[in-house]
């Protein structure tokens, strides 16, 4: 497999817990408007919610093909019982679907088949990606936190290796993982008895500083930047580095406006300056930022594009 010519936008799972008919409708509108080329599909941050949108996949599947889009089955990004572990085995089994390893486990059983390898997986340098490669991975998602000088070097191997290069180009960072959820703590319940608490919190709840400033974000298990990410300024850099797919994290709001601004950007029909107005009137009620690119915090929103 080769680098394709020209980048794509692909849009990642949904990472939070909405109401059913929702996450359908909201398929079913990608489907038809969104000029995205991938979608990926499939519950990331907890087993207990995947069976809440099992009847609405089909359709939901068979509307985004119609559609044109190439549907990818990403796994779990943590495993941690046994439920966990019939969920990875039933995802990584689904025959004619390419699946997004986003735990090591998922390895085991999709070894050999081409598959894609998501931003949990932390591909941060040339050894893991030949690795993954070596294992069948076509398509490696970058971390979040990769900077320009890490999406340069990782992208030159991309091209003689192969291996299409993904980075996340927009929506809240998934920062890290825990064993806890902290949702269900956080309203005196356990995990196993949670009541599915998190759906109270489409965008996932914010976590305030003793001082009452916003600072993470908590979705289930996961830990998230309060900040959202935009890199919709650097688009031109990152596709020079090679990176041939560009991963918007979907919310509750704004996403198919954040779909079109990309996508105007991309096809020279909006420059950066218009579709950056463009996303700050779609945008979630959270600031923008782009430190980790510029190897800043990543909290940090960088408007000059400085490297130093």
């Amino acid at each position: 497999m080769t680098n394709q010519i020209s980048p794509i936008l692909t849009l990642g799972p949904v990472l939070y817990n909405w109401p059913a008919e929702t996450w359908r409708d909201f398929y079913l509108k990608i489907a038809d408007e969104a000029a995205v080329e991938k979608v990926y599909l499939g519950e990331v941050i907890c087993s207990k919610r995947a069976p809440l949108f099992d009847p609405h996949l089909e359709q939901v599947v068979t509307r985004l093909e119609n559609g044109g889009k190439e549907v990818i089955f990403s796994t779990l990004s943590e495993t941690t019982s046994n439920i966990d572990r019939k969920l990875m085995k039933k995802i990584a089994a689904s025959e004619g679907f390419n699946i997004e390893a986003n735990d090591v486990s998922a390895l085991w059983h999709i070894k050999g088949r081409p598959h894609t390898i998501g931003p949990h997986m932390n591909a941060y340098n040339e050894e893991s990606m030949k690795f993954f490669t070596t294992n069948g991975a076509t398509n490696i998602c970058l971390p979040p936190e990769m900077p320009a000088v890490g999406m340069k070097n990782l992208g030159k191997l991309a091209g003689e290796i192969g291996v299409d290069l993904e980075v996340q180009v927009y929506g809240r960072i998934g920062l890290a993982l825990s064993a806890r959820c902290y949702h269900a703590r956080t309203w005196d319940r356990t995990k196993d008895s949670c009541k599915f608490i998190c759906d109270i919190d489409c965008d996932g709840m914010d976590l305030h500083t003793l001082e009452g400033k916003p600072f993470l974000t908590i979705n289930g298990i996961q830990t998230q930047s309060y900040t959202c990410l935009n890199l919709i300024n650097e688009l031109d850099e990152i596709i020079a580095c090679g990176v041939t797919g560009l991963r918007i994290s979907p919310h509750s709001t704004g996403t198919l406006e954040t779909i079109e601004a990309f996508d105007g950007v991309l096809n020279k029909k909006l420059s950066a300056e218009e579709a950056a107005v463009k996303l700050e009137a779609s945008r979630i009620n959270a600031p923008f930022s782009n430190g980790f690119y510029y190897q800043k915090p990543g909290f940090e929103w960088i408007s000059n594009g400085s490297h130093d």
